[in-house]
């Protein structure tokens, strides 16, 4: 065993006597300090260490040490009780003597008298017991107080209780010696004798006191003697000791027997539990100790121990290594299957016997162990990457392409993602039925050119015993390790499969894509560059790719079908074609924003007399909820306009309207729909002016035929839902050809500038548009839609036209039942000049039975007015606003059937309110699809 290690561990055990306790402390070994601080010689240092009480000679040394001091003792007791009887003696005759010559020397007694005893004993008293060999002499008077005493604070005060009892007997004419232990002398002998005066009375006490010395003169003559006896038995008896232990201590190293246990103990523990093998080699090549991870390493047996390196087995060069005794340091040299790290030392090099002690490390299983970690690592990161990258948007095909690109290169050389077509579309997976598992292609990432695969978007059709329709249809994944010894997946495709395998791919997996208990698709993981096959160790990496991807897939397909749901709700609720009119040409845009659909909506509404209504609104928010409150407004928008009223009425409509949905429930929790905007404008051809009202919403531009585009000065309203304001309109005339823009705020808001930018940067947009309304949402939205909008935009463009001067027939009507007759004719002629005679006889017909109404139930005045456009328009006003009502009049009744013979040969008809009165109004159509002859025989 190595000297250097033994004496570390005594060291560390603990010291064997005082001085080498110091040594464990940590204190300099070359020299110690002696009580009077001179350094104590090696030789006598080692003297010492050698003497230690935990070895068989210290104890030995001990036991006689113990033998000599016992003896010793007893003598110097005897002595000592002697030496204190006789000075006890000679203590208590002194105190008499001089206590009686003091208490009866002259004036003593005249003293106690006096009126200041202690003026005149303590001179005396001092004299007494500095010339007289005493200690103290005090008086005490008759009530116990002192007089004099060699401490003068003490005067005057009383004595103390353990002397008050002897005190007591002197003062009654006794004699009274003793020793006390707690005078204020210390330990000392007293004598109080009494002091009487000329009667014999006590007229106080003298206590005289000496203090006992620890050994007289005898004792000092003798101390020598005993002293020299004493140290020269233990001189005898220590160099006995240390003859004796020096030999054993040599044998041991200094360590006593519970020392040595315990090292041995501990030595085998670490020996026995480390995870490096230990070997020591003596200087003739023999074992001197193996511990079990050198067994488990090297493969010796049980008895390897004391044998020699040459019989245990091992490789001529492990032996020559380990019989060269030079310095190794993690040398790797193979043992059998394994890679052995070396470390080699001598043992003689710290003052040990010679010999070598090696240490051997197992870097196969450390490179094994590494190698595991950092695969696992690489796993963990390509987790954490795909994490990262999958799931990005809410689109089912970029996810899967995403999957794709996540895995490549390091899982696989290419992937390809397969998905059930109703994913594709938003919808719910349905079990697939029948011999084959269709799924489309979603994804191919990591080939190279003119790769052997089913491109991206082809359906294909999965033969039952393909890996991919066996984990569809499972739910587990599948693999092929080796492709070129499988012969199921190449019955998919016979020719395909030929070409895959002379791309270089030779092994496959399918991983099921299962997100909430349902199959999504399957995602094929292929290898062809990468020498190593897919084994199990590849199946949970591969299914955590495949889960991770399927959770982002499914929410991106749930999005999808919601999004198209609200998206197809909204293009719904949107109008599907324009009416076909005269008053305007009409082009228009609608982009829904990426957040999701929005309330944006417009309109275009004939109305009776050749006018048109240009109609655009925002509803606040997103959603379905937004789209559903667009639809109830773009409803009740037509149902206001069918009632033709003006646009500040119909936005009074409609904010009372939005007042009363918000105030349907106010217990659920909906959103609110006050802050909706509109904007509302009538054209009319005939004389072409352009009313227009506006709630909340940002002004209209309207472009001159020259170009330039300005806002229209239409006053501002609330949006609707507040109520309690008004609505104001504005009527403006507008020239042939000029150009009406209406547009929401996502076409102007932007992050990045305000309102008033927007518009302006909306003007120049417009003018340098050509005349066209096509081209003009066109250009607009080129210079104006955001990179990424964040709400919807409706755009509205309209290029007005006015009626021609020559289309338009009008007359003033007396109230006079004759002058129907002239309008009759008056009419008729214009229609030949219309060419339109074939229209005359039902157009008298319905004039007649109108100007007769006005004439009768009317006021004036009476105008009639004809409107040659896409069909043939008869108005006719009077200043009442009592409005006529159709009804079914009995075959007794003479009247009542004027409104019902217009209603039956007109194509539509009703009234208009005006400022002035009413406007009775019909359209005929220009091509009657029914001869005259043939209504008049159903009449």
């Amino acid at each position: 065993m190595p000297t250097a290690w033994i004496r570390g561990y005594r060291a560390r055990a603990g010291p064997a006597s005082g001085r080498r306790g110091a040594w464990g402390r940590g204190q300099p070994q070359h020299a110690e300090a002696d009580p009077d601080g001179k350094s104590s010689p090696p030789r006598r240092r080692k003297i010492l260490g050698l003497v230690d009480v935990r070895s068989v000679a210290g104890q030995v040394l001990l036991v006689q040490v113990v033998i000599v001091l016992l003896l010793v003792g007893g003598a110097f007791a005897a002595l000592l009780i002697q030496a204190r009887g006789d000075a006890d003696s000679e203590a208590r005759a002194r105190s008499v003597a001089v206590a009686e010559a003091f208490a009866n020397a002259p004036g003593t007694r005249a003293a106690l008298n006096a009126p200041d005893p202690t003026a005149v004993l303590q001179p005396r008293a001092e004299a007494v017991w500095k010339g007289s060999d005493v200690d103290s002499v005090v008086v005490i008077s008759p009530d116990g107080t002192r007089l004099t005493h060699p401490d003068p604070d003490l005067i005057g005060k009383q004595v103390r209780s353990d002397q008050q009892a002897a005190v007591e007997r002197a003062l009654r004419g006794e004699t009274v010696t003793g020793n006390f232990q707690r005078s204020t002398l210390g330990p000392s002998v007293a004598t109080i004798v009494p002091v009487r005066d000329a009667n014999g009375t006590v007229a106080g006490a003298v206590s005289v006191g000496i203090r006992i010395g620890d050994i007289n003169q005898t004792v000092d003559r003798q101390l020598p003697i005993l002293i020299g006896t004493t140290g020269a038995g233990l001189v005898l008896a220590t160099g006995a000791a240390v003859l004796v232990g020096r030999r054993l201590r040599r044998q041991t190293h200094g360590l006593g027997p519970v020392e040595m246990t315990r090292m041995y103990e501990h030595h085998s523990a670490v020996l026995h539990s480390v995870r490096e093998g230990v070997l020591i080699i003596d200087s003739d090549g023999t074992l001197l100790l193996v511990n079990d991870e050198a067994r488990r390493l090297l493969g010796l047996g049980a008895d390897a121990e004391h044998s020699h390196i040459d019989e245990i087995g091992l490789d001529r060069e492990v032996v020559d290594l380990l019989t060269s005794g030079r310095t190794v340091t993690d040398e790797i040299h193979p043992v059998g299957r394994r890679l052995l790290a070396v470390n080699q030392r001598s043992t003689h090099m710290h003052g040990g016997p010679r010999g070598t002690v090696v240490t051997l490390r197992d870097s196969t299983e450390l490179q094994t162990l590494t190698g595991k970690v950092e695969a696992a690592q690489e796993r963990l990161q390509l987790l954490y990457d795909a994490g990262l990258r999958i799931g990005s948007t809410l689109d089912v095909v970029r996810t899967a392409q995403e999957l794709a690109d996540a895995a490549i290169p390091r899982f696989a050389d290419l992937v390809t993602v397969e998905l059930l077509d109703p994913v594709l579309r938003g919808e719910d997976p349905v079990p697939f039925e029948g011999a084959e598992v269709v799924m489309r292609r979603a994804a191919l990432s990591g080939a190279g050119d003119n790769p052997p695969f089913y491109p991206v978007g082809e359906l294909i059709r999965f033969v039952p015993i393909t890996p991919q329709a066996q984990g569809l249809e499972s739910g587990h994944t599948a693999f092929e390790a080796d492709l070129t010894t499988a012969y199921e997946w190449q019955r998919q495709d016979p020719v395909r499969a030929a070409s895959l395998l002379g791309y270089g791919i030779h092994s496959l997996m399918s991983v099921p894509l299962q997100a909430r208990g349902v199959v999504l698709g399957m995602v094929d993981f292929w290898r062809a560059e990468s020498p190593g096959a897919f084994g199990e160790g590849d199946i949970s990496l591969a299914e955590e790719l495949a889960s991770r991807a399927a959770v982002s897939i499914d929410n991106a397909r749930r999005y999808t079908r919601e999004h198209t749901t609200a998206e197809t709700l909204q293009r719904s609720l949107l109008p599907r074609s324009l009416p076909d009119q005269s008053a305007v040409d009409v082009s228009y845009r609608y982009l829904p924003a990426r957040a999701g659909v929005g309330g944006d909506w417009f309109d275009v509404l004939p109305l009776p007399g050749a006018r048109v209504a240009l109609v655009v609104g925002d509803v606040v928010g997103h959603g379905l909820h937004a789209t559903a409150t667009m639809g109830r407004l773009r409803t009740a928008v037509q149902n206001f306009s069918a009632l033709d009223l003006p646009p500040d009425e119909i936005l009074g409509h409609l904010d009372d309207l939005v007042l009363g949905i918000d105030q349907e429930s106010p217990g659920e929790e909906r959103a609110a729909i006050a802050g909706a905007t509109c904007l509302y404008a009538i054209y009319d051809p005939s004389a072409g002016r352009c009313t227009a009202a506006r709630a909340g919403h940002p002004p209209p531009l309207v472009a001159g035929p020259d170009g330039s585009a300005e806002p229209l000065e239409v006053p501002a309203g609330p949006p609707l839902g507040v109520g309690g304001l008004p609505f104001e309109t504005v009527e403006v005339t507008l020239a042939e050809g000029s150009r009406l823009v209406m547009y929401t705020d996502g076409l102007i808001e932007d992050r990045g500038r305000d309102i008033d930018e927007g518009i302006g940067l909306l003007r120049a947009a417009v003018d340098r548009s050509p005349p066209a309304p096509e081209d003009v949402c066109r250009i607009v939205l080129d210079a104006m839609l955001p990179r990424h909008p964040v709400d919807d935009v409706a755009l509205l463009v309209a290029r007005t036209h006015v009626l021609d001067p020559g289309q338009i027939a009008e007359w003033e009507v007396p109230a006079d039942p004759a002058a129907v007759a002239r309008v009759r004719s008056d009419v008729a002629e214009r229609l030949l000049s219309w060419g339109l005679e074939e229209e005359a006889f039902i157009t008298e017909l319905i004039l007649s039975e109108l100007i007769t109404n006005a004439i009768r139930y009317g006021s004036e005045p009476i105008r009639v007015r004809l409107l040659h456009d896409r069909s043939l328009i008869c108005e006719v006003s009077d200043g009442s606003s009592t409005s006529p009502h159709l009804r079914r009049a009995a075959l007794t009744d003479e009247g009542g059937r004027g409104l019902f013979l217009v209603a039956q040969f007109a194509e539509r008809w009703g009234t208009r309110y005006t400022v002035g009165g009413k406007v009775i109004w019909s359209e005929q159509p220009l091509t009657q699809g029914e001869p005259v002859d043939n209504l008049v025989l159903q009449l």
